[in-house]
């Protein structure tokens, strides 16, 4: 493997999308409405093929007890456990509204509730919506039912009513296990207790447990989060997602009241980043590709082996070419060849759903060009290779005179040990894999055109 250099390190220290979708969220429009939607799910719906692909579902839950200083979700900070209440109730309109264009009954084979924070719900709350869902959709038997969980929220009792409600995937946001990291942004959870709700899981008999991380938050150094993975090593998680702290100050609030001088410099970030992938495959993890990691036998680790994995805006996914229906405020969804995204505030959001419209305030039809560099850069995300004559056939274009310009820059790229070009196609190479965001760049005709990056996180 070739070292990461300092040049390099100086060269691809830029700004740039996380592709999981392309084109990005930041190119929707708010001339794509409720009646570009209603036709995409019409024509799902009417269509003799995409009526029998399962379905995928996020339903977005914004509340949350506390504010974690490096959160960039859509959220409510809220004491008023109440409120949830009136929430359930509109999503429960924005449900029958699907159900109205896609047509009762269709199948899901993959559910998540993120957020926010989805346990900030009462058990009995999750009772209802679960029974919500199963009333409009099948939610298929062997399926993939996740729920993001903020080990504050939670104990034994509660990861029981879980998996009684048909929740076979858990994920628990831990972020750093040091102290002094936990009380700068304001999120203090004990690693014992993180542990204990481990072993109950375990104990419950869910399919998977992941774990988030984050490297670059404020007071972290090398040294330190050395000491949080090894206790995540020692946890074993099935999945490990690592992310990279994006700060945005400008743009997210919660992040002004974080001290800009605490924070990791790039070099930091980086050695962090390589200690994490030495220590996850010293441990037996496979990584799937730039933020996450499984054990051998968990469903993600298959799907990377067999060609199978997807990115969508949840991340990496075992359910390729999925549609995905999004429901509740900021819920992005993906159905057919469009994206769509809800109003982003609870008052416009329940505005929408009172005048008994889906609650959809912009979004995106992709062209034919979107989707053929969406396939590429999917490629290049989850696969780590472009094969020529796959993008050829599927597209029935020329690769190499279609990309013409990329191939060209992707000279550059192979010099400094990203990738490996040949007359086959692109490979990403071991160490591309700490700046694939940068592979995949190449092919975003938006971005090329578009040299102001600045809303997007670092790279590095």
């Amino acid at each position: 493997m070739h070292a990461v250099t300092p040049d390099l390190l100086t060269r691809y220290d830029v700004s740039g999308p996380r592709y999981t979708s392309y084109p990005t969220a930041d190119r929707f429009v708010e001339a794509f409405g409720v009646a570009d939607l209603e036709g995409a799910l019409a024509q799902r719906r009417t269509g003799a093929a995409a009526a029998k692909l399962p379905l995928s579902l996020y339903v977005h839950v914004p509340f949350c007890e506390s504010l974690c200083y490096y959160c960039a979700c859509n959220k409510i900070v809220t004491r008023h456990p109440e409120r949830a209440a009136e929430y359930l109730r509109y999503l429960s309109r924005e449900v029958d509204l699907h159900v109205q264009h896609l047509g009762a009954g269709q199948t899901v084979t993959q559910l998540h509730l993120g957020g926010g924070t989805p346990t900030f719900l009462a058990d009995d709350e999750l009772r209802e919506l679960m029974a919500m869902l199963r009333r409009s959709f099948n939610l298929a038997p062997g399926g993939e039912f996740s729920i993001e969980v903020d080990p504050r929220t939670v104990d034994a009792g509660r990861l029981a009513v879980l998996a009684e409600l048909g929740f076979n995937r858990l994920s628990f946001g831990v972020q750093d296990f040091d102290a002094a990291v936990q009380k700068a942004v304001h999120r203090i959870q004990p690693a014992q207790e993180v542990f204990g709700l481990v072993a109950a899981s375990r104990a419950q008999g869910f399919d998977s447990v992941n774990v988030d991380l984050i490297y670059g938050l404020p007071r972290q150094t090398p040294e330190s989060f050395e000491r949080t993975l090894a206790q995540v090593t020692e946890l074993r998680p099935d999945r490990i997602a690592l992310y990279a702290y994006a700060h945005l100050p400008e743009r997210f609030k919660a992040q002004r009241r974080i001290a800009t001088a605490e924070l990791p410099a790039a070099s930091a970030k980086v050695a962090m980043l390589a200690r994490a992938l030495a220590v996850f495959e010293q441990a037996g993890y496979v990584y799937i590709g730039m933020d996450h990691f499984a054990l051998p036998n968990d469903s993600l680790a298959v799907a990377r082996r067999q060609g199978r994995l997807h990115r969508n805006f949840q991340g990496y996914s075992t359910q390729p070419d999925c549609d995905l229906v999004a429901l509740g405020v900021s819920a992005i969804g993906r159905v057919g060849a469009t994206y769509s995204q809800n109003a982003k505030t609870l008052p416009e959001y329940y505005d929408l759903l009172d005048q008994g419209r889906l609650p959809v305030v912009r979004g995106l039809a992709l062209t034919r060009d979107d989707l053929v560099r969406r396939a590429v850069i999917m490629a290049i995300m989850c696969q780590g290779r472009v094969q020529f004559e796959s993008i050829d056939l599927a597209w029935l274009i020329d690769f190499r005179r279609y990309f013409a310009a990329e191939v060209e820059q992707l000279a550059t790229l192979q010099e400094q040990g990203l990738v490996v070009l040949d007359d086959t196609g692109i490979q990403v190479t071991p160490m591309g894999w700490y700046f694939v965001r940068a592979v995949a760049m190449v092919f975003d005709r938006y971005l090329q055109a578009d040299r102001n990056r600045a809303r997007f996180s670092r790279i590095i």
